[in-house]
């Protein structure tokens, strides 16, 4: 095994199937949308550099009269900001609590994960029976407590909408980081921990100075997750309001312009957007975790 490591050709053998999925299916389609986003494409035209158009359809999409692009671009960065202090932060309680080695510990940790493992589908059909105006669980339980329910219901008031969109994916993915944050939490040795309670740190000491520390890493790849799973979130406001006024987002728009209004050149510009979007976010995290890390080690 340590002969077929060390050759170089070896090796590019294995690598090679994998450096030709990702050549074809990833970095192939992602040049073509870059160069189909430069080009005037509809139904009535071609998608060949006689309808070049530039930068067009990317000022167009943020410029043009009626465009509903800056307001998904504004929601998603909100639902970005719910996943890192909302979801995150509750998940990583969850994780640090059933770590401690509670009573039924297992049984706690899968019924979190359920969520997880169901389909997309199912929770928003699911959702959409609990925010119902008859007979609807969340509105029930106002009714009986003697609080107001949003007119015209939850997925259509103005004022509730968006984030009723929101909270079931929040919800649905709690689990994930959840597992996640918890299998770096068990994974820290107990010899630390011995020596941490020996010195004293109990409860919130021993999370904040030498768990949260810890798991670092597995902290930072949940970030990635959320991050990039609120720039691309699609199936959840398909299900729930089919993207409409008050709760698109890229993703919702994008479809719409290609599939519905079949400006194929102005939807291939917002899924280059939001692949751009995605990496942008993605080295800004990197980057701050490496100060970080640059600091710590000073």
């Amino acid at each position: 095994m340590r002969k077929v490591l060390s050759n170089k050709w070896h090796i590019m053998v294995f690598v090679l199937p994998t450096v030709l999925f990702f050549t074809f299916f990833v970095i192939i389609p992602i040049a073509m949308s870059a160069f189909y986003s430069t080009l005037n494409w509809t139904t009535k035209t071609k998608p060949t550099l006689e309808y070049f158009v530039g930068f067009k359809n990317y000022i167009d999409m943020f410029t043009a009269k009626g465009s509903s692009f800056p307001d998904a671009v504004r929601h998603s960065l909100l639902y970005a900001g719910a996943s890192v202090f909302l979801q995150l932060p509750f998940s990583l309680l969850l994780a640090l609590l059933l770590a401690r080695g509670v009573k039924a510990e297992s049984f706690y940790r899968n019924i979190y994960f359920i969520p997880v493992i169901l389909s997309s589908v199912v929770v928003g059909q699911l959702w959409r029976k609990i925010y119902n105006n008859d007979y609807g669980l969340l509105n029930l339980f106002l009714r009986a407590i003697g609080a107001e329910t949003p007119k015209g219901g939850w997925l259509a008031n103005k004022g509730t909408r968006l984030w009723a969109t929101f909270v079931p994916v929040l919800w649905q993915y709690v689990g994930y980081h959840m597992l996640l944050m918890y299998g770096a939490l068990k994974s820290i040795s107990p010899d630390i921990l011995e020596a941490a309670t020996v010195d004293g740190a109990t409860g919130p000491i021993m999370a904040f100075r030498i768990q949260i520390p810890l798991i670092r890493p597995m902290l930072k790849v949940c970030l990635s997750f959320s991050l990039i799973g609120s720039f691309k979130l699609y199936d959840m406001v398909k299900i729930l309001t089919d993207g409409n006024i008050g709760t698109e987002v890229p993703a919702t728009t994008m479809y719409r312009e290609m599939f519905k209004s079949h400006n194929f050149g102005t939807g291939s510009a917002m899924a280059m957007f939001i692949v751009a979007e995605c990496l942008l976010f993605t080295v800004l995290l990197n980057i701050i975790f490496k100060d970080r890390d640059r600091e710590r080690s000073r």
